[in-house]
Formats: C-alpha cells, structure tokens, sequence
C-alpha cells in the first residue's frame, strides 16, 4: 500500500482528499502546516506528498525547498487561482505537478495515479528488471539502477525530470514538442503544460550541462521544442 501525504491548513479540504484517497485504496498522513509536514516525512515512509501552497508558519514553497534537500518523493501542488506566480516558484524548487482549487476529486485521483504509475516505474517503490542503458556522448543512464551520470559525475534527480530525460535520450536526436513531451510522460492529455516542461527542461539543463546557457546535451529547436543530441 502506498502512503500519501496531505498538507493544507483547511482540514475540511485534508479530510475531503482523505476520503478520496482511502477510496483508491492509499494509506493517508495527514498535516497542517509545513513543520507538521517535515515531521511526517522524518518519521513515516512517505510515496507522495500533495502540499498546499499557502498555509501559516512555513508556507508550501518553504516546506518544498526544504524537503528537497532530503527527499526526492513526487509532490503535486495546490493553489489557489490567484497564485499563478506562486506555481512557479514550486515548479521551480522541485514541484511534479499542481492543481488549481476548487479541484475536482476525479482530476485529482487522476493525477494522483499517474505520478505514482511514473514512481513505480522509475523504480523508487520497487525494483524493475529494466537492464537498458541509454547514452549519448557522457550522458548515460542506467534504468537498471536508475543512475545517471554526465562527464563522469553522479547526478540527483525528482522523478519528473528522470522521466523527461529518459524519454528524450531514448528518442536522441529526435525533437519533440511541449505537447509530445507532456503527453509521454505524464500519460494524459496536454493543455496549458508549457510553463510545467519548460522548467522542467530548465532543471535538467543545470544538472546535466556545463553551461546551461550553450547547452551539449539538451538542445531548444525554437519554435518546435526539444531534444537530446545523439553524440
């Protein structure tokens, strides 16, 4: 059974996607504010958090920025639909995904599935007898293990961006949309998702290439999207 964390300081909306989550099948721990959430996370094993954006004493950007020193868990955001800006600030400290609120509990199980489906299958719940390696110049993957290493360095990353990059270095040499990317990896329908790869795509870039700016290895094809070089 998988566990999932809930943190938002409204307990009506916790208990609501308590029940939603139960429903599915999930183990539930339940927070309030962003310190409560680091104490779940320090004492029980922890698959998912869905975190709240605006909450008293340590808000869900501090709470992310912090967790993410520790924990690679997938994290799916809420926010109000004032808060655009606020959205980007957590993809940008390492959110998976977010919701706007109101949510409907189906989208919200639906995306709920689908990051754990990426979870399972990149290997951090359980093992995967996957052997392939995947490599372009130094870039290499193992999906056996699930490493990476570039230019001889191990390199760190969320479930998203392994998944990015592994569809990409698979597919080397081949340029693949906003649209295409998404819709590969998250498994679902693109709409609004360029902000979501774009920092994604960012991310991955500031782990993998020397220079950022005059990437090797991840390369923009203006107006068309992305790819990774076959070196």
């Amino acid at each position: 059974m998988y566990n999932i964390l809930v943190v938002d300081d409204d307990k009506e909306i916790v208990s609501a996607v308590e029940i939603y989550l139960i429903r599915e099948g999930y183990n539930v721990f339940k927070a309030y504010d962003g310190n409560e959430c680091l104490k779940v996370l320090k004492n029980n094993k922890v698959h998912l958090i869905i975190l709240d954006i605006m909450m008293p004493n340590k808000d869900g950007i501090e709470t992310l920025t912090e967790l993410r020193k520790d924990y690679n868990i997938p994290v799916i955001m809420l926010s109000a639909k004032s808060e655009d800006n606020d959205k980007i600030k957590g993809l940008n400290v390492g959110a998976d995904d977010y919701l706007t609120k109101p949510f409907n509990h189906l989208e919200l199980i639906a995306r709920v599935k689908a990051i754990m489906r990426r979870y399972t299958d990149l290997g951090a719940i359980q093992d995967t007898e996957n052997k392939n390696i995947y490599k372009t110049g130094d870039l290499i993957i193992n999906d056996e293990t699930k490493e990476i290493t570039c230019e001889g360095k191990n390199i760190k990353m969320t479930p998203t961006e392994y998944n990015i990059l592994k569809f990409l270095i698979k597919n080397k040499g081949r340029v693949f949309s906003i649209s295409q990317i998404y819709e590969n990896v998250w498994e679902e329908e693109s709409f609004g998702t360029d902000n979501i790869i774009a920092v994604h795509i960012r991310h991955i870039r500031e782990k993998i290439e020397i220079n950022p700016k005059e990437p090797k290895y991840l390369k923009v094809i203006w107006g068309i999207g992305y790819k990774i070089e076959n070196l």
